[in-house]
Formats: structure tokens, C-alpha cells, sequence
């Protein structure tokens, strides 16, 4: 795993690989810099896969993957101790995004209510995203959501 503060490029697939793959990781320190940088992280993964590989990557997708990036990351530094780690893979024609962070309570949607200040973070990930999945690990959890790359 790599340790990053921002994006710093695709990653090959391993030694002898012919070539970037589409997957990339990005660690933070938990800090409230962590969020912006993680935005940027999404975006400049995803300008690369159009870059670097031809991907049908769209301006909304971008838009929507560095929202989604944002509400994991700022609910990670807000509730877990240390660092987080965000991962992005192109799989088919899906960005997974898979944010880990170090406190094991599994988030819970809350039922909509227009008048509550905040804590709507989760409904929005879940209304924007083709799938999401959330799992405890041997330390802390892992959230990990779909989105398609190629919508406008």
C-alpha cells in the first residue's frame, strides 16, 4: 500500500506489469486537510483513467466521485481516531471507491428529515451511488461504494 497526502498517479499491476492498472490508494492522517486532499485524490485518479487509459471518464462522474470521497472522509475524521485509507479501482465500468478508517461502528442511515442540521452525509452517498457495502475489518471498517464513470 502506497502512503500518500494526495494523488500521485496510477499504479502498475506489479513487477513486469506493461502498464498502469486502474487502481490507486491514498493514506491520511485523519487531519481536517484530509478531506480536500482526498477530493483531489478522486479527481485526479479519475482524470488519469481518461488520461492514461482512454476511460469515458465525465465531468459529472468526477463531480459526483470527489462528493462521495468527501462525505466518507470528513465521517472518518470526524469519528475515527488516526488515519484513513481511500482506494479507487476501475472495475468494469464502475469506480469503487473503498474508504477504511479505524472505528468499528458501522454508520447508520438516518430517515430524512429537511429540518435536521448535518448528519445527512450517509443519505446522500446512498442516493448518488449504484452500490454501497459496508464490512467491519480486524480493525475498524470499511466502506465501499459504485458509481459509474461514464454518466454525464
Amino acid at each position: 500500500m502506497e502512503q500518500m497526502t494526495g494523488y500521485g498517479g496510477l499504479r502498475d499491476t506489479g513487477p513486469g506489469a506493461p502498464g498502469p492498472c486502474g487502481r490507486a490508494s491514498a493514506v491520511y492522517d485523519g487531519g481536517p486537510e484530509s478531506i480536500a486532499a482526498a477530493r483531489g485524490f478522486a479527481a485526479g485518479y479519475l482524470r488519469d483513467l481518461r488520461a492514461a487509459l482512454g476511460v469515458p471518464v465525465s465531468a459529472g462522474a468526477i463531480g459526483t466521485a470527489q462528493l462521495v470521497v468527501s462525505e466518507l472522509v470528513t465521517n472518518a475524521c470526524k469519528y475515527a481516531p488516526g488515519p484513513c485509507l481511500v482506494d479507487c479501482e476501475l472495475v468494469g465500468g464502475s469506480l469503487e471507491i473503498a474508504v477504511w478508517d479505524s472505528d468499528p461502528a458501522l454508520p447508520l442511515a438516518r430517515a430524512p428529515r429537511p429540518g435536521r442540521i448535518g448528519q445527512h452525509g450517509l443519505e446522500i452517498v446512498l442516493a448518488v451511488c449504484d452500490g454501497f457495502d459496508v464490512r467491519r475489518e480486524p480493525v475498524g471498517k470499511r466502506i465501499k461504494v459504485r458509481l459509474p464513470v461514464d454518466t454525464a
